[in-house]
């Protein structure tokens, strides 16, 4: 039997399970030993991704179809970097500050890379490394939060359906509804006979 082949996505994505240090924001801070996620895993808690063609984003078919089937009709640009970014430093310490929005976030990286931290079922934070040619879908209602790594640039297209909402809504707020329902559909499914409830 051949070897499986590894999925694209891999090259432009990749998690992990977080330590406890509260070092610089910016490093990877990866356990000891290490300890992965899987797309599939991240997909589990609603986290999507596609691996495209950053060079061609203009003319990229893939990212059409994906616009046109999701509904995505807004789309602008968004540079993160203590150059680009005006007020960078609050600004910064805003985005890492855990919230969650009550519409889907959007974000595929043209260019550079960052750091898009989510919680699993159990409350550990996962570190997601979006690189240049990574697309990544935050379900609306996960609670998450964002940093550049030590690059300190990304390029990044937003996209959204509709007039863009960009609201946060620093934790907690799980009484919003789009929380309830992230609830509802990722965080209490049935795992093998056991019935997982990390709502509390």
């Amino acid at each position: 039997m051949g070897v499986p082949e590894k999925d694209p996505r891999e090259e432009v994505l990749q998690a992990w399970y977080m330590d406890d240090s509260d070092e610089d924001q910016r490093l990877p801070h990866h356990k000891e030993p290490k300890e992965f996620v899987s797309l599939e895993q991240l997909a589990e808690l609603g986290v999507l991704s596609w691996r495209l063609d950053a060079d061609n984003y203009e003319t990229d078919e893939e990212l059409k179809k994906i616009r046109e089937a999701r509904g995505y009709s807004y789309m602008d640009f968004c540079e993160v970097s203590p150059e680009k970014l005006p007020n960078y430093e609050q600004k910064i310490k805003n985005f890492f500050e855990e919230h969650l929005h009550t519409d889907e976030e959007i974000r595929y990286a043209v260019a550079g890379s960052g750091y898009f931290d989510v919680r699993d079922r159990n409350e550990k934070w996962i570190r997601v490394w979006l690189k240049k040619g990574g697309m990544i879908v935050l379900p609306a209602g996960i609670y998450h939060r964002f940093t550049l790594d030590s690059d300190n640039y990304i390029k990044a297209m937003r996209l959204f359906i509709g007039d863009p909402i960009w609201t946060p809504f620093n934790r907690p707020h799980d009484e919003l509804p789009a929380r309830k329902d992230y609830v509802k559909v990722f965080l209490e499914k049935e795992v093998g006979d056991h019935s997982v409830n990390a709502a509390a």
